[in-house]
């Protein structure tokens, strides 16, 4: 399972974003992460496929690309939270 980041890099919220995902990836160093610009072809790709209406967002998927949860705007879910939903 993995989690991917949906965010504007050069926005407002973007050094947020970008420390949310390393401090996440410090205590969880297994996890699968990614980070994803919303100004490219896949950023928009999975904005249409999961009905995303704010930014950011974090998915949590399955590795074959199946929502299990997603969290909009800046109230980013507790990192034990999502580290549950990536480790299954």
């Amino acid at each position: 399972m993995k989690a991917v980041i949906l965010y504007r890099p050069n926005s407002e919220h973007a050094r947020v974003v970008e420390e949310y995902m390393h401090d996440f990836v410090r205590r969880n160093p297994s996890a699968k992460m990614e980070l994803l610009s919303l100004d490219t072809i896949e950023g928009t790709d999975k904005v249409s496929l999961y009905g995303i209406t704010q930014y950011p967002a974090i998915l949590a998927m399955k590795d074959d690309g199946a929502l299990m949860k997603h969290w909009e705007g800046v109230q980013f879910p507790l990192m034990n939270e999502l580290a549950a939903y990536i480790h299954g």
